[in-house]
């Protein structure tokens, strides 16, 4: 006796999508035959339905049955895939020389290259397949020279990480942010346009922060006036006291304020060894990751009456870095940096 299938809501829905967009019709075929079985159709019926011969049903349900979606979608069967397969070299090639933006544009160089006419529902589930994601453009300084921040990573970073993991260093990431009491605006799903109240003052929250690159706890020295050269040796104070038995490692920014000889000279009597990373190389500074956490936790679409609230909230989310976030931090603040040896750069 065969047994049955029991199909999931998600499932459901998923049979339901392939039928419907799947590029390849003799894959929408099988799905839609197993979509209409998990309707509560006969097989008679879905044999009429969709065209099929007899039997064929069966056989598409025990392939869904070893293998589900996947194996619906696989084409393992004598006779051409669909007239789209034959130029998924060339429309792969087309976008990755020369980006599309708006699905239109996309659905446009489809039909330029094939001849054929999608819906945009076709176009973005068959450029899905292809491995293309809608994707922001990210921003890059004219001024970073990426030669030399392979040559930071491999001759400096990289031997301090190791020592930090054997246990002979405190290995620190160190930079400030300035949050400004105004909206940050996030996407939201929604039925319609979602409105956040503005508050007309631009007081702003600085926060000096060093993020330990083992174990991803925060240290942080905070006020509402300005971060200087003051604050970086507060914060090396704060480090000092928390971590007495190797010595550390602070890797900064070149921010002015932060490479003075005050701040190197009070580096030096506290034993403390700072190392500056090439200039424009965010990418490399493991604690900015750290400040779009808190943006996206505490901060975005949200609005905060006053500044206490405002200020209690980072506070809050620093905090809990330490403790409820933890697994989070783990996940978030590996020791995986950004490079631009292979990066497509817009000219």
């Amino acid at each position: 006796m065969i047994k049955k299938i029991i199909f999931t809501d998600e499932q459901i829905r998923e049979l339901k999508k392939e039928k419907e967009y799947n590029p390849i019709p003799y894959v929408r075929r099988r799905c839609e035959a197993v979509w209409l079985k998990s309707q509560g159709f006969k097989n008679k019926e879905i044999e009429k339905i969709v065209g099929i011969t007899h039997g064929t049903v069966s056989n598409y349900l025990k392939l869904y049955r070893n293998g589900y979606i996947q194996a619906l979608k696989s084409i393992h069967y004598k006779g051409q895939p669909s007239r789209l397969h034959a130029y998924s070299g060339q429309i792969k090639d087309s976008p990755e020389k020369q980006p599309v933006s708006p699905i239109n544009e996309a659905k446009a160089r489809i039909k330029e290259i094939t001849g054929s006419e999608l819906s945009l529902t076709q176009v973005k589930y068959f450029m899905d397949n292809l491995g293309f994601k809608r994707r922001k453009v990210k921003q890059i300084s004219d001024k970073a020279d990426a030669e030399k921040q392979e040559i930071f990573k491999k001759k400096e970073l990289e031997p301090l990480i190791e020592k930090a993991v054997n246990k002979e260093i405190y290995l620190f990431f160190a930079d400030a942010a300035h949050f400004v009491l105004r909206p940050f605006l996030g996407f939201i799903y929604c039925l319609a346009s979602v409105f956040i109240k503005s508050s007309a003052g631009r007081k702003r929250y600085n926060v000096l922060g060093a993020v330990n690159a083992i174990t991803k706890e925060i240290t942080a020295v905070t006020n509402s006036d300005y971060i200087n050269s003051f604050s970086v040796c507060e914060l090396m104070d704060t480090l000092k006291i928390q971590y007495i038995d190797l010595p550390i490692y602070i890797i900064f920014d070149n921010a002015r304020y932060q490479k003075n000889h005050f701040v190197m000279n009070y580096a030096e009597s506290l034993g403390i060894t700072l190392i500056r990373l090439p200039p424009y190389s965010p990418n490399l500074n493991l604690i900015e990751r750290f400040w779009k956490f808190i943006k996206k936790k505490v901060l975005y679409n949200v609005y905060y009456k006053d500044f206490s609230g405002f200020v209690n909230a980072v506070n809050r989310c620093i905090s809990k870095s330490n403790s409820e976030y933890k697994e989070e931090m783990n996940s978030l603040l590996t020791l995986n940096f950004q490079h631009f040896n292979n990066t497509k750069i817009k000219p």
